[in-house]
């Protein structure tokens, strides 16, 4: 089983277990102690475990099935991304008798805090004050040293934020909504806040934005999978929100050192902005996008000079992105 449409569910929104569904590649070094966190994160909450597993060639399926018995356990047969893995551990959950109320997807990498999910699973479906409602609902994320916060909401990509990364760093443009896409006003991070996207490390779905935004978009192999759900949510009427009391420890951040994962994620990037913007706007978003990189390459960070050399090649765009 590679990917499918999630089926229909069999009971209404706000009945069954949360789905806590988990992708994994290669993951045995940290899946031990994933699932010995799990019953603390998910305190005062039904919940039954889904594990997707994409190929693995180091014992996950084994070690899923020593620790978690109870779990169910689908095997995609291939290195299917990360958006196709969801897609299969929907797809197993929908298939439950009485269904799911929600969903909790998680990286295997990240270590829930006491009542973390029970948090975030409350806060689904809350109306807002400019209206809409919580779709999709997400913790505050912290480093492996679990004190260092991590910005993890994010606003859409414009030129003119690309632009402003480029010149400023992201870090000191996050200061200004008009010139950076991350979030970095501290606080922001101190209240109940709506954004346009977050970083996908642990989020928890209505049932009704699921079924009606549909599945995950597996073309996007990894990342931009979760920057696409939340932005088509939001057309949808469900929103982002950040929920202080909820928190987590993501050990996860290779893509800021390897210039193969970096890659995938600045072309990924122009990708799903050249979706839903117009071939001018996606060419200056472009062409933004290669100056942050170059500027980067620049200070001898091969990571952005391996980005800038793709993003340069009018084929790499065209390109279906892969593992």
């Amino acid at each position: 089983m590679s990917s499918r449409r999630p089926a229909s569910p069999r009971s209404l929104p706000g009945s069954g277990p949360v789905a806590v569904l988990v992708v994994t590649w290669n993951s045995a070094p940290v899946l031990p102690e994933f699932l010995a966190s799990l019953p603390t994160g998910m305190a005062g909450l039904d919940w039954r475990l889904v594990v997707a597993d994409n190929d693995s060639a180091d014992g996950t399926v084994d070690l899923v099935r020593s620790l978690a018995p109870d779990a169910t356990v689908v095997q995609t047969g291939r290195n299917a991304g990360y958006a196709a893995g969801v897609n299969a551990a929907l797809g197993a959950a929908a298939g439950w008798q009485g269904g799911f109320r929600a969903a909790l997807v998680c990286n295997p990498d990240v270590r829930m805090r006491r009542g973390c999910a029970k948090v975030l699973v409350d806060a689904l479906d809350a109306p807002l004050a400019g209206g809409g409602r919580v779709g999709i609902s997400v913790p505050l994320l912290y480093e492996e040293d679990g004190r260092t916060l991590l910005h993890s909401l994010r606003r859409e990509s414009r030129v003119t934020r690309a632009l402003g990364e480029a010149v400023l760093g992201n870090r000191r443009a996050g200061r200004f909504p008009r010139w950076s896409e991350l979030v970095t006003d501290p606080s922001a991070y101190e209240r109940a806040t709506v954004a346009d996207w977050a970083t996908g490390a642990l989020m928890a779905l209505s049932r009704g934005c699921l079924d009606a935004c549909g599945p995950w978009d597996e073309s996007f192999f990894l990342y931009s999978e979760e920057t696409d759900y939340c932005l088509r949510a939001r057309d949808r009427g469900f929103r982002t929100r950040l929920e202080p009391a909820a928190s987590a420890t993501h050990l996860g951040g290779d893509s800021q050192v390897s210039p193969r994962l970096w890659t995938l994620l600045t072309l990924n990037r122009v990708r799903l902005y050249g979706r839903r913007h117009g071939a001018a706007a996606t060419a200056a978003f472009r062409m933004a996008v290669l100056l942050r990189e170059t500027s980067r390459a620049a200070l001898g960070r091969p990571a952005s000079r391996a980005a800038a050399r793709a993003l340069a090649s009018p084929s790499a765009l065209r390109a279906t992105p892969g593992p």
